[in-house]
């Protein structure tokens, strides 16, 4: 999809110097948008990803210093630029360091998200996608994840917080006519990946001779999902107003964590050393999306398969990490 007829919008991107906001803006550019891009740049993770992402993926994207959490810094950005519509992606990322850091999440997440959709009535800005989880499903939803299902018992700090902004969204939509698309992303992957996530991190190790933890003894699931496809899903509801919207972005084709393991021992030309571990705390079995309502409001279909996406990141991986 390109942006063909479609009027050239103004959109700010949060998050914008992380692994899914930099793909995203990056496209967004390439279709002729004015892209604004912000991101706090914690130390999460080491920060040389994200500005290397930055300086390959957004050399002529204007990137601010920014946490959404600062309304005043905030509401000058808004002062100097009209925004068409918000491309919401920045958030405290992960499960398992929720555990750790809870309030990090509720600030981030929830205080973040509420203090841009207060900038955004404040400056009329009345268009929001935002980039949700398929974590919010907990563990009580039936398999596959339908959109319609309650959420109401999400198992992790991070899912609970990224459903709390769900709802904030919906309250600003119904308040204030904000319409918001909230997109719940199912296992994204690929180049520029973090590397806290499965992926990254067990290249990582697996690349220098140590082993990688395998939880619940591998009996996992995860519908894994490229980020080109992520990308593609997040640009058609750019393009398309929904009022407001849940909306899953998955393949719709769980892996199980084995042959996940053993794709990537091939594309790598390594073998894993494994250490069999019981389920983590916030963790899930599975997570498997129904995506029928994105084929209907948005015409979307994830194209790429799990072994052509796997063998595109050994690929970056080898390139940038240099092994």
């Amino acid at each position: 999809m390109t942006i063909g007829t479609e009027k050239q919008k103004t959109i700010l991107v949060t998050g914008g110097a992380g692994f899914i906001g930099s793909a995203l803006a990056s496209r967004l550019f390439a279709e002729g948008h004015q892209v604004v891009v912000v991101d706090n740049f914690n130390e999460y993770y080491d920060t040389k990803l994200k500005r290397d992402r930055v300086a390959t993926l957004l050399p002529n994207v204007p990137v601010y210093f920014l946490d959404i959490t600062n309304k005043e810094a905030l509401s000058a950005l808004f002062d100097t630029y009209t925004f068409d519509i918000v491309c919401h992606i920045a958030a405290q990322a992960g499960v398992r360091y929720s555990v750790e850091a809870p309030h990090v999440y509720v600030e981030s997440n929830v205080l973040g998200t509420q203090t841009l959709l207060e900038v955004m009535k404040d400056h009329e800005v009345k268009r929001m996608v935002y980039a949700s989880t398929s974590s919010t499903y907990g563990m009580s939803t039936p398999s596959p994840f339908e959109e319609h299902a309650k959420a109401d018992k999400p198992v992790s700090v991070y899912a609970a917080t990224k459903r709390a902004a769900e709802l904030l969204a919906h309250s600003y939509y119904k308040q204030y006519g904000i319409e918001t698309t909230a997109l719940r992303f199912f296992t994204v992957y690929g180049p520029w990946s973090r590397p806290d996530m499965a992926m990254l991190k067990f290249a990582q190790k697996m690349t220098a001779g140590e082993a990688i933890d395998i939880y619940n003894n591998g009996d996992m699931r995860r519908d894994f999902t490229y980020i080109d496809d992520i990308v593609e899903g997040f640009v058609r509801a750019v393009h398309k107003p929904l009022g407001y919207e849940v909306v899953n972005l998955g393949n719709g084709h769980p892996v199980e964590l084995m042959r996940f393991v053993a794709l990537l021992e091939k594309s790598l030309g390594v073998s894993a050393q494994k250490n069999m571990l019981p389920m983590q705390q916030g963790d899930v079995y599975q997570t498997y999306a129904d995506t029928s309502k994105a084929k209907e409001l948005l015409g979307f279909e994830a194209r790429t398969s799990f072994e052509e996406g796997i063998e595109v990141f050994a690929r970056w991986f080898k390139d940038y990490y240099k092994v």
